[in-house]
């Protein structure tokens, strides 16, 4: 009679230290847990539920003076940003620690515009008071609380916006017209004007550094270029954008903010239909800022929220509030993806987690892995109604609800209306309006 018997290697379930986890042996045949799904959607939907419990995306707020107007990134310092306020107060903010890093006092009006070079050295200012003012960023380890600005400009009109190239030591102010500046000049380099609106906002192409988007006051998006003398595209929209945004890693697609409380992205090849609309807010949508991944951007409202999308969604994944929180009037990303910064008109600037669900910290990593394997679970059962009832669900405030329901019904209403006139002013089509009857009046002798 043959005996077969069991041999293994002492070295393969040995352990090398006390502490050092046992491994294992599973065997991964599917007939001997036919529970096996059942098992996974109860991970899933326990998953699920532990995200919404776990959701807690505030992390702290920093207060100014006034209401934030605008924001702007130091790329060469992932922890800082730099925010201007209604009262002229322009501060360099350490999003750790939470505290004021530097001041640059001088502006006399409302800040409307800040953008930082490419190696974060130099900051460039405008605002409502017609100066534009250029400062050099100090070091961290500088005593200097306050800096002063080392060059200005005085114009005649107000500016409302400024951007930096990408690559290149160009800059772009609009307000009347549109200006390129150099850093070492007193005078702009280039002028651009079409129509006699406001331009309101600017933002230079990542992929194309003399490239740029602009959006005016009478609802036209326009493309320059600035090595030429004349704009390159003009696009008319049906109400006015607030502002634009170009995807970092495809440089040829931009979303744009608009009045109506929708975003619209575009592509640069193709501007005749947007290739995207993405819904949800109840108000205007005032600021717009692409993730560094280009695979989500963030968007501030007038309906007092901040709404995450994704670059290809139609609807927003996450939706951040505060009962203190007023009208949002400017968004960023944080330059490594984690966070988001809102500032609103009630003082403050606001630092969210970008996953809302997201474990600060170090983690082990059984814990990452853990982790991963709840993504996805999530990822694979996200179609069955119950995960995806608890995934999708969302806590809105009253009033913003009651808005969000009366815009749906009012798209609605639009919707239907234009398809009845399309099919009433279609060719052969017969109309179902009842006639008139004729009223008979008759004379009484």
């Amino acid at each position: 009679m043959k005996v077969k018997t069991i041999s293994r290697s002492t070295d393969e379930f040995t352990r090398e230290r006390s502490n050092d986890l046992q491994r294992v042996f599973r065997n991964y045949d599917p007939n001997l847990r036919p529970q096996e799904k059942a098992v996974e959607y109860v991970r899933a939907l326990n998953a699920a539920k532990l995200e919404k419990i776990f959701g807690r995306p505030f992390v702290g707020a920093m207060e100014h003076n006034e209401a934030i107007s605008c924001m702007a990134k130091n790329p060469n310092h992932l922890k800082g940003i730099f925010a201007g306020s209604e009262d002229g107060d322009i501060r360099l903010w350490d999003i750790t620690s939470r505290r004021t890093v530097r001041k640059f006092p001088g502006h006399r009006g409302a800040v409307r515009g800040l953008t930082a070079n490419t190696d974060g050295s130099r900051l460039v200012s405008c605002g409502a008071d017609c100066i534009i003012r250029r400062w050099t960023v100090p070091v961290e380890d500088s005593s200097d609380d306050s800096v002063k600005p080392e060059d200005f400009h005085i114009s005649k009109n107000a500016y409302w916006g400024v951007d930096h190239q990408w690559k290149g030591d160009q800059f772009a102010t609009v307000g009347a017209q549109v200006d390129i500046w150099n850093h070492t000049s007193n005078a702009p380099v280039r002028s651009f004007q079409w129509g006699t609106d406001t331009v309101i906002s600017v933002r230079f192409n990542p992929g194309h550094p003399d490239l740029l988007a602009t959006s005016a006051s009478d609802r036209s998006i326009t493309l320059y270029d600035i090595k030429t003398t004349i704009p390159i595209k003009k696009l008319i929209m049906q109400t006015k954008t607030n502002s634009i945004a170009w995807n970092p890693m495809e440089p040829m697609n931009f979303t744009a903010a608009n009045e109506d409380g929708n975003c619209y992205s575009y592509d640069l090849r193709k501007l005749n239909e947007a290739t995207m609309v993405h819904t949800d807010h109840a108000a205007a949508v005032m600021d717009i800022d692409y993730s560094p991944t280009g695979r989500e951007f963030v968007t501030g409202s007038y309906d007092r929220t901040v709404r995450i999308f994704r670059y290809n969604g139609g609807h927003s994944r996450e939706i951040y509030h505060t009962s203190r929180m007023q009208r949002v009037f400017c968004v960023k990303f944080s330059c490594d993806a984690s966070y988001v910064i809102s500032g609103s008109d009630d003082y403050n600037l606001r630092l969210w987690k970008a996953m809302a669900s997201e474990q600060l910290g170090v983690l082990l990593p059984r814990e990452k892995k853990r982790h991963e394997y709840d993504e996805a679970l999530k990822n694979r059962y996200k179609h069955l109604p119950e995960v995806k009832r608890i995934l999708r669900h969302r806590h809105l405030p009253l009033p913003i609800y009651k808005a969000a329901a009366l815009r749906r019904t009012m798209t609605e209403a639009a919707r239907k209306k234009e398809e009845k006139r399309k099919a009433h002013s279609a060719p052969g089509s017969i109309s179902t309006k009842p006639l008139r009857k004729r009223r008979i009046v008759r004379e009484v002798e």
